[in-house]
């Protein structure tokens, strides 16, 4: 599985969407740690998780139908965190900087999984 030409992709660790999931977990993570609003805090953490380890998982699966469904699936849930972003916009957990921010990489991650679906 080649993710573009100059960057060989051998292990899930080599995707660059997976990487870039990984830091959005990190910040994710980071931005809601003292929230008292467990609900949402567990919701938009799993999300984001969900976006990283479906890349994992499905790149593991070793089969291109297997492996699209999972780019999906992860795609899916980079939308559900975009979208916890704007209730935390709107409750006021986040500043507006924070919301642009991680929205801003949330799109990315999206449009290189975009990428990944169209390229199998």
């Amino acid at each position: 599985m080649n993710e573009s030409a100059s960057h060989t992709v051998i292990r899930f660790e080599d995707l660059i969407a997976w990487q870039k999931a990984r830091l959005l977990v990190k910040e994710v993570y980071a931005l809601f740690k003292d929230s008292r609003d467990f609900g949402f805090k567990d919701q938009i953490c799993r999300a984001s998780v969900s976006v990283m380890n479906n890349l994992a998982e499905g790149f593991e699966k070793r089969t291109t139908p297997e492996w699209r469904n999972y780019l999906f699936i992860s795609k899916a849930s980079c939308g559900e965190v975009r979208s916890m972003l704007y209730v935390a916009l709107d409750l006021g957990y986040v500043q507006k900087s924070e919301f642009e921010s991680l929205k801003n990489q949330c799109e990315e991650v999206s449009k290189i999984i975009s990428g990944l679906i169209k390229s199998l």
